[in-house]
């Protein structure tokens, strides 16, 4: 199964069909060719011809990091994963030394894995026991093991206490600190939902609504959300913020059909003051009638646009669309002025990107261009919608040329009004120095 808009589809036809066009598909298939039957020909002594089974080793990690984000207890899930991590190395590291025994004869001194001549050692099983527990042994750094004699067993011996030492000792030293930081790391960046779990069980509000937050805070972890977005970059410079959010969310904004036209720089200043919202199933984005004070794009998820019944579907807004610009911007002539015209309910968990009306206008005032082809396309659907009173906005546009034809008229009478001012303070400043200039011949004559 995979997720779409965060539900998982179970449909065995587009389980198929997504699976065939994945890269994991010739992997797996290489991975299951019968290639045991060349064992008729070579023998069971090339086990070097199921190699191709190691192929699998991504879909293990896969089914591992599912698993672990699936289970109610993460942290014995990651002690098992650790404890057959071990037990696979053991075993490698065993078929290894059976490997060197056989290649230097089975059996020749005390430290090489005994041949069929010996009591019990007839049967492969207890070869394999042997050679497992030798390897347990080493990998442990028990002791008690056979001195080696040869160079090739000094070798092998020494390399096995060096990974036992570099490895083992330190993972199952640090396994306490790994799982510790592992959880204070997500407590950074995702909310706990234990105060949120308190509240609930203390005002009496358990059962589905306790469900959906549980579910909410779960797809937040399995889906890789950051909520807490800005508290995390907010210790950062502003050209270093901006950098970070432009290479997290640029490539998503560009899929915008409002923002493929816009220039850069008005993409680097909205990135800035963007939120991320996750809505869950059936949750209601906007009600119609609302006062609006954002606007949403949409990144990942769809939403249904419903009619005033709440129940009829009118439409799917998908990624790279957006909705609320029409509350937020004064389009004369909109006679719902900054209410919201639509309810908007997202299908599935849908990821939304929030920007207020006070970033909105900070942002458009800085680029005129945007604000006139935002407020293009908003006009364009009011029309659609029937929601643009034309009268009244050429009444609008009317008394907006006279207030600005009146305002020009201030601003030129005022021009005049300055322009005397200064006349005047130029004869002022003159008839001070002159009379300055009689006052001291004055004082010249008297003292003379």
């Amino acid at each position: 199964a995979f997720l779409e808009d965060g539900i998982l589809v179970r449909d065995r036809s587009r389980i198929r069909r997504r699976y065939l066009r994945s890269w994991c598909f010739p992997w797996d298939v290489a991975a299951v060719l019968p290639t045991d039957l060349l064992y008729l020909r070579l023998g069971p002594a090339a086990p070097a011809v199921r190699a191709n089974r190691c192929l699998r080793a991504p879909r293990l990690f896969e089914a591992f990091d599912r698993r672990e984000t699936r289970t109610g207890h993460p942290n014995a899930f990651r002690m098992a994963k650790l404890m057959l991590y071990v037990f696979v190395a053991i075993h490698w590291y065993g078929c290894l030394y059976f490997a060197l025994s056989a290649r230097l004869g089975l059996g020749t001194d005390a430290w090489v894995c005994p041949n069929a001549s010996r009591p019990g050692f007839a049967r492969p099983l207890r070869q394999y026991l042997h050679s497992f527990y030798f390897s347990t042994l080493v990998l442990a750094t028990v002791g008690d093991t056979p001195e080696p004699r040869r160079e090739e067993e000094f070798l092998f011996v020494t390399a096995g206490f060096l990974l036992a030492v570099l490895g083992f000792a330190t993972i199952t030293g640090s396994i306490g600190s790994v799982i510790s930081n592992m959880n204070a790391a997500d407590a950074v960046f995702y909310p706990d939902p234990e105060p949120v779990r308190r509240y609930l069980r203390s005002r009496g509000a358990g059962g589905r609504l306790a469900r959906r937050v549980a579910s909410w805070h779960q797809h937040l972890r399995a889906q890789r959300k950051l909520p807490a977005e800005q508290a995390v970059l907010r210790h950062l410079p502003r050209g270093l913020r901006a950098e970070v959010a432009a290479g997290v969310h640029l490539p998503a904004l560009r899929r915008v059909g409002l923002f493929q036209s816009w220039e850069r720089g008005v993409l680097r200043q909205l990135v800035l003051r963007l939120r991320p919202q996750v809505f869950g199933p059936g949750e209601f984005v906007c009600h119609r009638g609302d006062v609006g004070h954002e606007m949403y794009f949409v990144r990942e998820g769809r939403l249904a646009v419903l009619a005033e019944d709440g129940v009829t579907q009118l439409a799917v807004l998908g990624e790279g669309l957006y909705f609320g610009e029409i509350s937020l911007i004064n389009i004369k002539g909109n006679t719902s002025g900054n209410r919201r015209t639509a309810n908007i309910m997202s299908i599935g968990y849908s990821d939304l990107f929030c920007l207020s009306k006070e970033d909105l206008a900070e942002v458009l005032a800085e680029f005129p261009s945007a604000r006139a082809m935002m407020e293009a396309k908003g006009r364009q659907l009011l029309l659609s919608m029937g929601k643009l009173d034309v009268h009244a906005e050429a009444a609008a546009e009317a008394a907006a040329a006279e207030a600005e034809r009146r305002v020009q008229g201030l601003e030129r009478a005022l021009e005049e009004l300055q322009r005397r001012a200064a006349r005047l303070l130029a004869q002022l400043e003159s008839g001070a120095f002159k009379l300055e200039l009689r006052v001291q011949r004055l004082e010249g004559r008297l003292r003379r």
